[in-house]
This record gives structure tokens, sequence and C-alpha cells, in this order.
């Protein structure tokens, strides 16, 4: 059985106030079509980026990501 990344971005964005995609890749410096394939588990973002997800929701890291 294959372990992969779980996330809860898209529940995240939705209680800060409806937040876009677009609105967090701009808030974390990466393309739209990039916070599209980490909310889809299809691209794991580097280490800089997931800080700075969880830094923009207030939240530890392990809030955001988890592997299963």
């Amino acid at each position: 059985m294959t372990k992969s990344i779980k996330n809860t971005i898209r529940t995240l964005r939705f209680n800060a106030q409806e937040m876009t995609q677009q609105q967090l890749a701009e808030t974390i410096g990466v393309s739209r079509q990039t916070v599209v394939a980490i909310e889809k588990g299809k691209y794991s973002p580097s280490l800089e980026v997931a800080f700075k997800i969880a830094d923009t929701f207030g939240v530890a890291i392990s809030d955001v990501f988890q592997y299963e």
C-alpha cells in the first residue's frame, strides 16, 4: 500500500472568509495552477511553500498536510 500526502487546504481556504485559490497563490508566491495541483494531491509543495501555506492560515504544518 502506497502512502500519500493529504491536505486540508480547501477547508482552510473556505474557513478563511472563502479565500480563493488565486488569493492563496498570490499570498504564498506561486501560480494558481500550483495551488490547484497541491489541493488535488497531484503535486507535493516544497517545504518552504508548505510552511508559507500553514503560516497564511495561522496553523501548524501538520494541520495542513498529513502523510497517510
